[in-house]
């Protein structure tokens, strides 16, 4: 299973989101310090979810970063977060 497909999973079981759009952009990386020659290093996620709903943008972040701790000490160089509730505008 592929790095993205493995964020994905994750963060479907973790959330039940709304939206769930998961990129790995690790070609805009390449030949950069952290980028793995085969690449699945680099992700933009942006997700919405009602687990979001009042708390702040850091610990909205933080859930996702121990919903993926594996993958962030493992496999994740890079990260980019988009984290919001069905609220937010």
């Amino acid at each position: 299973m592929s790095v993205a497909m493995r964020i994905e999973e994750k963060l479907r079981e973790d959330f039940t989101p709304e939206s769930l759009t998961v990129v790995d952009e690790s070609h805009l990386h390449a030949g950069h310090a952290g980028a793995r020659p085969q690449g699945e290093s680099h992700f933009r996620v942006e997700i919405t979810s009602d687990v979001f709903e009042g708390l702040s943008r850091v610990a909205r972040q933080r859930l996702i970063y121990q919903s993926l701790s594996v993958e962030m000490a493992t496999n994740i160089h890079a990260l980019s977060l988009t984290v919001r509730s069905p609220t937010d505008k």
